[in-house]
């Protein structure tokens, strides 16, 4: 999951964490400085507010009792609670077990904490919360001055109560303030997360667009370098890269290309001298039999290394063709079951292999690469499997299927992914087979020849579960190509047929 973030099951690229980024970076900056302004500003706006209530409480009663003296009455406790009382504001005074009644305050709605401080001599105050509205309650002692000098409780206890709502109301503001400031960080880090996110992913989107076309192969793709940041350093060894890599490719594909020429031609040179050869082996297979011992086997040794010969050749001019792109198809309206028989027959495999073929299916395919095709696979199979060895043909819609099984012991599970190489053979230890190798390869080729609609024909091999190797063939229908440029068949060529009818073009040497 390199380069990028999973959430939610969906990949986020660079642009969205970039924005991410600079949104959580906004937003905690704009939270951490905001609250810190909200509570700071709070705190100063309560206290000042909450020490002019207590300034302006200490001051009335200073000013009141020292014209009036302490009061005596309950009429007395209630007119200068009245007096002390203002819009604002309400006062409840106690003194010697009688609490004043012109006020909202009554003793058991003071907290017990308030009353204790106030008992003690000492200005207290509480913030409360009454029906919603915030306000701070204040309580003190009236202090009598002694004549000697210092002051002693006088036992009357003043408790005022103080409307806060100017101040919460200012407070909101400023929190509404804070909000839209916060809004507007937000926005504008996104925008320069925007920015930043456009002025960073431009390059990097160039820089995977020329790795795209320099992966389907284009290797003159360069990168623009300006600047002398890390993108730009990035963008210098890409390009570094890129020529390098068209060195190396260029001399691979000249040295490739100079051994397919090479193959091609030694191929076709040797073709005249093998068809004159095959003829000798053929007189020396006749002759075999009347020949005195040594001779016998040695003419035989001939003929038979002779064919080997000349199919490895054949072998090598198809793969040659397949690898120059001259290998086209030559399309015909075949009836599949017939074709299969008929490439059964041709090699006298009939009676050894069982086939499994529904008649009426037909298929525009090219009968020669199929016969091709099922050569190396049934030769394979008999070679190298054990009998029986069924042939099933299945018809789809659009496709069609030919599966060539055996009851061998299977391929390994190590040969499996390389048993379309070319030349490769399971068996390293033999450094003498009669195969090439090159036969499943060729059947492989043959198959990825037949198309239809972009989606190329296929074989593919497995292991059975009840024991054997199948090779399951599988090639369009309706096959779409041009006919074969080659022009007509060439009897020397492979493709137009096996020329030994005695064996598959190489059905050996695969397992």
């Amino acid at each position: 999951m390199s380069g990028r973030w999973w959430i939610g099951g969906r990949a986020w690229g660079l642009r969205v964490r970039l924005l991410l980024a600079f949104a959580s970076l906004g937003a905690i900056t704009t939270a951490v400085v905001a609250g810190a302004s909200y509570v700071q500003a709070r705190t100063v706006i309560l206290q000042q507010a909450q020490d002019a209530a207590v300034l302006s409480l200490t001051t009335k009663i200073t000013d009141l009792f020292a014209a009036e003296g302490l009061p005596a009455t309950q009429q007395e406790l209630n007119d200068i609670a009245g007096t002390m009382s203002g819009r604002d504001d309400s006062t409840l005074l106690v003194y010697r077990g009688q609490t004043s009644t012109a006020s909202s305050l009554t003793v058991d709605t003071l907290p017990a904490q308030l009353r204790h401080a106030v008992a003690g001599g000492r200005v207290a105050w509480q913030r409360v919360v009454s029906d919603g509205h915030p306000g701070v309650l204040i309580g003190t002692q009236l202090l009598v001055e002694r004549p000697n000098g210092g002051a002693v409780p006088s036992g009357l206890e003043i408790y005022s109560a103080h409307d806060l709502d100017a101040e919460q109301h200012s407070l909101d503001q400023l929190a509404a303030r804070d909000w839209a400031t916060g809004g507007f960080s937000l926005v504008l880090a996104l925008l320069l997360g925007l920015l930043a996110a456009r002025g960073v992913l431009r390059p990097v989107r160039e820089l995977g667009r020329a790795a795209h076309r320099l992966g389907e192969g284009d290797l003159t793709t360069r990168l623009s370098v300006s600047g002398s940041d890390e993108l730009a350093a990035v963008a210098r060894t890409f390009n570094d890269t890129a020529e390098a890599l068209e060195g190396y490719v260029g001399e691979l594909r000249r040295m490739e290309a100079d051994a397919r020429r090479f193959v091609a031609d030694v191929s076709h040179e040797l073709r005249t001298p093998l068809a004159a050869m095959a003829a000798v082996a053929d007189v020396l297979d006749e002759e075999a039999p009347h020949l005195p011992g040594d001779a016998g086997k040695a003419a035989r040794l001939v003929s038979q290394e002779t064919h080997s010969l000349t199919r490895l050749v054949n072998d090598l001019i198809e793969i040659s063709r397949f690898d120059s792109g001259t290998a086209a198809l030559a399309l015909d309206e075949v009836d599949v079951a017939s074709a299969v028989i008929a490439s059964l027959r041709a090699r006298g495999w009939a009676d050894r292999v069982a086939t499994e073929l529904p008649s009426g299916v037909t298929a525009r395919l090219d009968p020669r690469r199929l016969d091709i095709i099922l050569a190396n696979l049934v030769g394979n199979a008999l070679r190298h499997g054990a009998e029986p060895v069924r042939v099933r043909l299945r018809a789809e819609p659009d496709w069609l299927v030919i599966e060539v099984s055996d009851h061998g012991p299977g391929l390994r599970p190590e040969v499996l992914p390389h048993v379309f190489d070319r030349f490769y053979k399971a068996d390293t230890a033999r450094t003498r087979s009669e195969g090439s190798g090159l036969g499943l390869a060729i059947a492989w080729e043959n198959a990825q020849l037949h198309r239809r609609a972009g989606e190329r024909g296929s074989l593919v091999a497995a292991n059975r579960p009840e024991g054997g190797a199948s090779f399951t063939l599988r090639l369009p229908r309706r096959a779409a190509d041009p006919a074969d440029p080659r022009g007509p068949a060439d009897p020397m060529d492979p493709a137009a047929g096996p020329m030994d009818p005695r064996g598959a073009t190489d059905p050996g040497g695969q397992r």
